[in-house]
């Protein structure tokens, strides 16, 4: 028994090395007709990383010709089922470019949107390829308005938001956490201007509250009336939106700490 698994194993190994120096000759071949059929089995067959580097390794011998099409299809597809993501988008984009009235050009659109999508990092993250996503899955919604692919898009941009939003409020959460005040206020403002439904605005308009109060009274003098009327105001318009808000007690106090700053320097004011 011991004697036919070593032989079997001596086989196995003697047709992977062949099979790996067969697939190498092929890569250095100028047959390109072989290398297309080489690719074309390989990529049925699932073995997508040995089609992506024939199929890159066409892409400039066939330009123009009746295979470029299928190349630059096929080569994109590879990547993207081998989960590279980032070359996928491109490569669908350029398909998109190089064939616009391709019979394939809205699915390659919509699949450049989508390898984008999956190459979105986790919201703590640098977002700039989420905003790319979102991008080009509004531009396929308008450009295909009637799309089969449109209920999965609007589900894609609907979780990116999502992850956007949560990405604004903790950034500006982790401002006031340092103690960075004015950096808290202005992006506590940004997100409640860019999010006025989000689950989290009674926070932040708390937080922007506190971060504005802070800031105002570590102020310089000539600026400290200007920026504690502000945080009367962020106080008006947050028990005007949440009158029963779990922060009010805090706000409540906020606010007469501000009233009674304002009147301190009305009344110095008057004294001079």
């Amino acid at each position: 028994m011991k004697w036919w698994k070593t032989v079997t194993g001596i086989v196995a190994i003697a047709l992977l090395t062949a099979s790996c120096n067969g697939y190498e000759k092929l890569l250095k071949s100028n047959d390109f007709e072989a290398k297309f059929a080489a690719a074309e089995r390989f990529y049925n067959e699932g073995s997508y990383s040995r089609a992506a580097q024939l199929l890159e390794n066409l892409t400039l011998e066939y330009h123009g010709s009746d295979h470029a099409e299928d190349i630059a299809w096929y080569y994109a597809n590879s990547l993207m089922k081998e989960h590279d993501y980032f070359t996928a988008a491109y490569q669908f984009k350029r398909f998109v470019r190089q064939y616009p009235y391709s019979a394939r050009t809205e699915e390659a659109t919509y699949r450049s949107a989508w390898c984008r999508y999956m190459d979105s990092p986790e919201y703590s993250l640098d977002q700039s390829v989420t905003k790319e996503a979102i991008t080009e899955f509004e531009r396929f919604a308008e450009r295909y308005p009637q799309s089969l692919h449109l209920p999965q898009v609007n589900q894609y941009l609907d979780e990116m938001h999502a992850k956007l939003m949560k990405k604004s409020y903790e950034t500006a959460y982790e401002y006031y956490y340092i103690g960075e005040y004015h950096a808290a206020y202005v992006a506590f403002q940004q997100f409640l201007n860019l999010y006025p439904d989000a689950q989290q605005r009674e926070d932040a308009m708390f937080y922007l509250l506190k971060s504005g109060y802070h800031y105002a009274a570590g102020s310089r003098e000539d600026k400290v009336k200007e920026r504690m009327q502000q945080v009367v105001n962020d106080f008006d318009k947050l028990a005007t939106s949440f009158r029963d808000s779990k922060y009010m007690e805090q706000a409540q106090e906020i606010y007469t700490k501000s009233r009674a700053a304002l009147a301190a320097i009305e009344q110095n004011e008057q004294q001079q």
